[in-house]
């Protein structure tokens, strides 16, 4: 879908995985069609903290490399969230504002976080409601405190999840997908790594991304309603692109191995 001159490019905010960088998930993403995303303006920030340990990437991808924030073996004890969650919202609010989020892991996991957050008011108040979310191998956070906030109601943003048969958070990926309303699930045979789509997969991912910045294109041109977290109020009569549903939508893709497949990112996360 071409984008005119006059038409700001929808701008994501894309977070990495522990221990690595935005130069990295950059890469990751780059075995995708490029045309899919050629429309968005893509951001990939490094994290907040140089990484305090061993990286899975090292002799495969430069450094350095970073994380967002800590956590125990058990992923329910987190050191320097809130010290992260202040740095990207300063981040976003200077540098936006943002539509949306693109995330890895880690950065999938606190991207999801944002969004909750932001739905029930707790941050980024004067910011516009992000429209959508890219979640590769995400997963929620598991301090009850933080799950009655920022999963407490359905988040209206569209989104897709890539959720691998051999990921170690497999189990975790499918319980985030289940916050959002209405999930394009999209599901590989691989592990814990950015796939390499296939070609319905790719037109599938397309489909979605079209169909957001159809129903964006619209709301700036006057001609749909507003969009409320994320949710378009379409008129009755708009079609949705081929492939497109409103209910959870999953497909099987395949992935040429080419991938680097981080095995771990925490030292124990029960999936």
């Amino acid at each position: 879908m071409a984008t005119s001159k006059d038409e700001k490019k929808m701008k994501i905010l894309c977070l990495h995985g522990f221990r690595t960088s935005g130069s990295f998930l950059q890469r990751q993403i780059s075995k995708w069609d490029p045309s899919i995303f050629s429309q968005f303006d893509l951001d990939f920030p490094d994290g907040v903290f140089p990484a305090r340990g061993k990286s899975e990437i090292e002799g495969i991808f430069p450094p350095p490399y970073f994380e967002w924030f800590q956590f125990d073996k058990d992923f329910t004890e987190y050191t320097n969230l809130e010290e992260c969650i202040s740095y990207l919202c300063e981040y976003i609010t200077t540098r936006g504002p943002f539509d949306g989020f693109l995330g890895f892991s880690q950065g999938a996991t606190l991207s999801a976080l944002l969004l909750g957050y932001q739905a029930q008011g707790k941050v980024l108040k004067d910011h516009p409601p992000f429209k959508l979310f890219v979640s590769v191998s995400g997963s929620k956070f598991r301090d009850p405190s933080i799950c009655d906030v920022a999963y407490k109601d359905t988040i209206k943003v569209k989104s897709v999840h890539f959720i691998g048969a051999k990921d170690w958070l497999k189990e975790p990926s499918e319980d985030l997908a289940t916050a959002f309303d209405s999930p394009l699930i999209i599901r590989h045979p691989q592990g814990h790594t950015v796939p390499r789509l296939d070609e319905a997969a790719t037109e599938q991912l397309r489909a979605w991304a079209t169909e957001i910045l159809s129903y964006n294109n619209k709301i700036l041109n006057g001609e749909n309603h507003e969009l409320e977290n994320g949710e378009t109020k379409v008129d009755d009569e708009e079609i949705k692109p081929e492939g497109v549903s409103n209910k959870i939508d999953t497909t099987q893709v395949q992935q040429d191995g080419i991938g680097i497949e981080l095995k771990r990112e925490v030292e124990v996360v029960k999936a």
